[in-house]
């Protein structure tokens, strides 16, 4: 204890040092974690987009890009799947739901799902936290769109109001939209942190009746379209989806199905599980991630650098303090005991300031990250990889302690008494 205290006094004395020392340890202490905690959070975040989903079924392309249209409302589909195709695998006995997604239009930015009422029955996030209506009812009529938490309060919509959709992804309105058939709002879904929340609901009547009368593509002439108000269900024929969701009642039927999906006869399509592809996605990334941790790395190298260069230049001013001790009785030991202990101080104290900085980062910004990334961080305890990260850098602290602490040791009584000019 008495090398302890010596060594805070010591410390205290030269405070604007220790200060920007112990520092530049907690913020590469901060850095790293706070690397981790992010990289950890988005991946749980994306994991958790879509759960109790065995098979993501839609035309035969990559799995990423099904993963990436069909549950993140990213990129565009190769191509449509047939209706017909749909309800033969949807009445498979096999099958306990499905959830058909019709996509390619958009408002304002925001991607257009046609979908049913199975979708907010059955799609959960999070393990097994369903869709809630926060306002109003799900979309049921033709005309009806619900819309997702981030579209209501970043659109600054509420219930009743009229909307326009247009065709294509667009961030603004343009001659493709479909201005002779609006929406109107009917529900608001409650926050999922998840691409729930920036995206528009309608049924899939109503994707078929905005697209009525288009031909090739394009839409009909003024005057040759449709009326909104003409437009019933019994007049509409739903002929193509993008791509939907599947559960199976047993786990071991997903596996079969998805070898006979991707060997449908009607037409060439694509089934995938989540989880592995999930996996696939992880792994094209995995060079960023490594990119991450490696600048992270030579951060906390600096800064551990930093109070190395810091101990070791004091060494000349602090020469006269050395040879006091020794006069008045330490050892050369008690001498390579300090200046260790300082490096231990300075390494422990600045790991435990910057772990606390990066929890109370994460809790002030929790929300922020949330709200405009789209992706949870959970304040949870420190990993083994998190703590095994702490143990290493502390380690490494009281080692390159030993460099300076070495230099102490070797001067000598007389070496220090000496005024040098």
């Amino acid at each position: 204890m008495t090398l302890l205290r010596l060594a805070f006094h010591s410390l205290m004395n030269r405070k604007f040092t220790s200060f920007l020392t112990i520092a530049s340890i907690a913020l590469s202490v901060a850095l790293l974690l706070g690397v981790e905690k992010i990289r950890v959070g988005a991946r749980d975040s994306f994991n958790n987009t879509i759960n109790q989903t065995d098979l993501i079924v839609g035309a035969r392309s990559g799995p990423i890009q099904l993963l990436l249209y069909a549950v993140f409302h990213m990129g565009d589909a190769t191509n449509n799947i047939s209706y017909k195709s749909y309800l033969k695998i949807k009445s498979d006995p096999r099958v306990e739901w499905t959830i058909p997604y019709s996509l390619g239009d958009s408002h304002r930015g925001y991607r257009v799902v046609a979908t049913d009422e199975n979708f907010y029955a059955h799609y959960h996030y999070r393990q097994d936290h369903g869709l809630k209506i926060e306002q109003g009812k799900i979309a049921s009529d033709i005309f009806d769109v619900v819309l997702g938490s981030e579209v209501a309060k970043q659109l600054k919509y509420g219930m009743g109001e009229k909307i326009i959709l247009s065709h294509g992804v667009s961030d603004e309105a343009g001659g493709m939209d479909h201005e002779n058939r609006p929406f109107k709002v009917v529900g608001i879904l409650n926050r999922t942190a998840t691409p729930i929340d920036r995206s528009l609901y309608i049924t899939l009547e109503g994707m078929e009746a905005i697209h009525m009368d288009w031909k090739d593509g394009a839409p009909p002439l003024p005057g040759q379209e449709t009326p909104a108000e003409a437009i019933t269900k019994d007049k509409i024929k739903i002929g193509q989806l993008t791509a939907f969701l599947l559960r199976t009642k047993s786990r071991i039927h997903a596996v079969y199905m998805e070898r006979e999906i991707d060997t449908f006869e009607g037409e060439p399509l694509l089934a995938v599980i989540p989880g592995v592809a999930l996996s696939q996605l992880w792994q094209g990334i995995s060079y960023a991630e490594d990119g991450l941790k490696l600048v992270s790395l030579c951060v906390v190298l600096s800064g551990l650098l930093g109070m190395l260069i810091a101990l070791y230049t004091s060494l000349n001013e602090r020469r006269r303090e050395m040879a006091i001790l020794r006069a008045l009785g330490a050892s050369p030991r008690t001498v390579l005991g300090l200046m260790v202990m300082e490096s231990t101080l300075f390494t422990v104290v600045g790991t435990l300031m910057g772990t606390a900085s990066v929890y109370a980062l994460i809790w002030i910004l929790q929300p922020i990250i949330e709200r405009m990334f789209g992706f949870y961080i959970p304040i949870r305890p420190l990993t083994g990889v998190e703590f095994t990260y702490l143990l290493l850098i502390s380690t490494a602290g009281i080692i390159i302690g030993f460099i300076p602490a070495w230099k102490a040791f070797r001067n000598t009584l007389s070496d220090g008494l000496t005024i040098r000019i």
